[in-house]
């Protein structure tokens, strides 16, 4: 199950349970869509993979213990430990490469 994290690793923006704008890759990085265009091109900065919007969890259980209040966001901020130079020096090595083929 989705950790649900509540911030952008690069800028720390907050990313409630319900945005709209979470993006992770497949190991559940999470970063907002003006940092993964920006400035990782759609490049992981952890993986090397591309991103996908984050599923937005029910808030209402229309099957019993299914929902946001079953299973909560985590609370845990979770930040890049790279520089945005750093970040954007791993992205232009392979944002060339579609995602499928990294």
């Amino acid at each position: 199950m989705l950790e649900v994290r509540p911030n952008c690793e690069c800028c720390d923006k907050d990313l409630a349970p319900d945005s709209t704008e979470a993006m992770i890759c497949t190991y559940e990085c999470t970063f907002c869509e003006t940092c993964v265009n920006d400035i990782l091109e759609n490049v992981c900065p952890n993986c090397g993979g591309g991103f996908a919007f984050r599923p937005i969890r029910p808030k209402v259980a229309r099957r019993t213990g299914l929902s946001i209040s079953h299973q909560p966001a985590s609370v845990e901020r979770v930040y890049t430990k790279y520089t945005i130079e750093e970040l954007k020096e791993f992205s232009a090595r392979v944002k060339h490469l579609k995602p499928e083929d990294r």
